[in-house]
């Protein structure tokens, strides 16, 4: 039996889902989403993502600033909705709405669950260095992704992937598997819901901008990770000559040093610039940006660079 869905989302990485429920025999009637605010470098107020995707789509779309508005409890009951879907909406959603459609709410989350409750599981999961991440279809219940499970699928984190790169994937393979649960409560199966274990419950908190700076006196490979897992955003950086330079892309090198301060530079190798990495160990940095420029490698950032003071990167101006 087709259902009637109402989507809650905001980013990117809601859109596939969002695509997958519109291209299926299932009927989207309303999608929730953030208000509109600034975005970018330009700080131009502009439609998230899946608002852009929902008005294209013609599905009527609403904002609210509160969730326990009267007027938007009143309006999201209009849609007679069977079954909530959730992507990255952004907010946690009150009980008087978690009440409203008779199947409940779904949650397509990016973690193994109970592994990585909250807002940043993907940047969380690769800056932890873990090997495997998958998403989660979960019920959304009062607290903080602790629902029961509906179904799970497991992704190998590659040494280059970004928090971007796996997304992107994670995205897509979310969608599939919440398509798959919905098409089964459409048709009136029993879909199996696993408690999660509290116990091993780890937590994602929102990623801020001042977690990018690079510490230099941790391992080669946990700054591997941290460049990784700030990219795109917010950007893992440091300080030359008090100036910030983003660090966009880097690797754990294979070279060991002694007795060489964090931060120091090693060698010069191609393209990139390999610094001395806490407990004998080297980063080599391939790209970098500084402050108002464009990306680079970081042998032309090297060849523009003024001045005659050595070359040490640190954790402050």
């Amino acid at each position: 039996m087709p259902l009637r869905l109402a989507f809650f989302g905001t980013p990117a990485f809601a859109v596939p889902t969002l695509d997958a429920l519109l291209a299926s025999h299932h009927q989207v009637v309303g999608v929730v989403t953030q208000p509109d605010r600034a975005r970018g470098r330009g700080q131009q107020v502009s439609d998230s993502p899946v608002k852009a995707r929902a008005t294209a789509a013609g599905v009527p779309i609403l904002q609210p600033l509160r969730l326990k508005d009267p007027d938007f409890l009143d309006a999201f009951r209009a849609w007679h909705a069977d079954l909530g879907v959730v992507a990255a909406y952004g907010r946690l959603l009150p009980q008087a709405l978690l009440d409203l459609p008779p199947l409940g709410l779904l949650n397509v989350h990016a973690s193994l669950l109970p592994a990585w409750r909250g807002a940043s599981p993907i940047q969380r999961a690769i800056l932890n260095g873990d090997a495997v991440s998958g998403v989660t279809i979960m019920r959304v219940v009062l607290a903080l992704d602790a629902g029961a499970m509906l179904g799970r699928v497991e992704m190998p984190i590659e040494p280059h992937d970004t928090t971007g790169s796996l997304e992107q994937r994670l995205a897509v393979s979310g969608a599939l598997l919440l398509r798959e649960v919905v098409d089964r409560l459409g048709r009136g199966e029993t879909v199996d819901e696993e408690p999660q274990d509290d116990a091993l419950a780890t937590l994602a908190p929102k990623i801020e901008k001042h977690e990018g700076l690079i510490d230099w006196t941790r391992r080669a490979h946990a700054l591997d990770c941290h460049v990784r897992g700030m990219q795109p955003w917010p950007g893992a950086f440091t300080f030359v000559d008090g100036q910030r330079l983003m660090v966009r892309e880097a690797t754990a090198d294979t070279r060991p040093v002694r007795g060489t301060a964090p931060g120091s530079v090693v060698a010069f190798d191609d393209d990139a610039i390999v610094f001395a990495c806490g407990q004998d160990t080297t980063l080599r940095v391939v790209r970098v940006q500084p402050d108002g420029k464009r990306v680079m490698t970081a042998r032309e950032w090297r060849l523009g660079r003024r001045g005659e003071t050595p070359l040490h990167a640190s954790g402050a101006p």
